[in-house]
């Protein structure tokens, strides 16, 4: 299966900035490049750019080597970028950002050095793809703009209760789900639209909430963020600056389990949205249910092991597990089956059932 076959004609520069977005895809998510292999064109050329255009965005906010006021100055910027109303072009954001790339930044600040390559390869999507992705990245950008302001005193995000987590859950997962949803929902019936709508924030807080749960060391000593709401913590006494502590692992632990049964609270209506889905301008349902029985997994071994968060080798399903959903359903998936799968994946790794 290959995303970037396309029956969309482009001449050399616009289909190699294209196969570049793809290949850049590849370099910073590997969830989302399993996404991206496993849907067909155009809904992959569509999907891959506009998660491009969020990441941009994302590796400024979680840029701890930037301080917070030029953080929320260059996303900021980037929105203006983002603005067909605005005369602020891509360059002039390149320009500003460029003093604050590290030198060995990896995939993810390449992509934020070829701002300029993703936005312009966004501008010869079709006017109906920009539509659908143009409003959630804008949202995406503007509420981290928003969060970094308002914790720009600790030098990093510290989170109060679970109601800000959720609400920084959703800028920066749910505008994403949104994105999704405004391009596979085009030509679905209004009963799956409506039933999509209704879920689609659930199935981003989801995910994005287990990312929270399993990625604790590395959001405190790589991006100098607390995501575990202080509420939570100082219910166990545990300061937020000191949640990485050996004195404090088993209550924050606890906070980690606690995080991941919310999550877990959301997996009914990411199901249900998944159930909804229509597979059309090559949407392939497979392509989602993959990263959902991921984090599925990823939950299941937060829960078994939740003071692993706190190592710098955090919680992850093993590879093995990985390689055995994508054998056995690179080719689809029946939508009757995912219930299942879901409730066989919670108990035990996929290629051990």
């Amino acid at each position: 299966m290959d995303g970037r076959t396309s029956t969309t004609t482009f001449d050399d520069a616009h289909r190699a900035d294209l196969d570049w977005c793809h290949d850049a895809v590849q370099g910073v998510s590997r969830t989302f490049a399993i996404t991206i292999d496993l849907l067909e064109a155009p809904m992959a050329d569509a999907i891959g750019v506009g998660y491009l255009l969020c990441r941009v965005a994302d590796t400024i906010e979680d840029a701890g080597h930037v301080p917070p006021d030029e953080q929320a100055e260059l996303l900021r910027l980037y929105a203006r970028v983002l603005d067909p109303d605005d005369p602020t072009d891509a360059t002039d954001f390149s320009t500003d950002v460029e003093e604050w790339i590290p030198d060995d930044g990896g995939d993810d600040w390449d992509v934020v050095a070829n701002a300029p390559r993703v936005v312009a390869t966004f501008e010869t999507r079709p006017a109906s793809v920009r539509s659908a992705v143009r409003p959630p990245v804008r949202e995406l950008v503007g509420g981290m703009a928003t969060f970094v302001d308002e914790h720009s005193d600790a030098g990093g995000l510290r989170i109060g209760t679970v109601e800000e987590l959720e609400e920084y859950c959703y800028y920066v997962a749910g505008t994403v789900g949104e994105l999704v949803t405004n391009l596979v929902s085009r030509d679905a019936d209004r009963e799956q639209v409506a039933r999509m709508r209704e879920t689609a924030e659930s199935f981003a807080l989801l995910l994005q909430l287990v990312n929270v749960a399993k990625d604790v060391h590395a959001d405190y000593h790589e991006e100098n963020n607390v995501y575990l709401p202080a509420s939570w913590l100082e219910a166990h006494g545990v300061p937020q600056d000191d949640l990485c502590d050996p004195e404090h692992a088993e209550a924050v632990a606890a906070v980690v389990e606690r995080t991941a049964e919310r999550a877990e609270s959301y997996a009914d209506d990411a199901l249900a949205y998944l159930e909804a889905m229509p597979e059309t301008k090559g949407n392939r349902l497979v392509a989602w249910v993959i990263p959902f029985l991921l984090a599925v997994g990823t939950l299941r071994e937060v829960q078994d092991r939740p003071g692993d968060a706190l190592r710098r080798e955090g919680i992850k399903v093993d590879r093995e597990e990985v390689h055995a959903l994508m054998a056995a359903f690179s080719d689809g998936v029946e939508r009757e089956a995912i219930a299942d799968l879901r409730a066989t994946v919670a108990e035990t790794p996929f290629h051990r059932a």
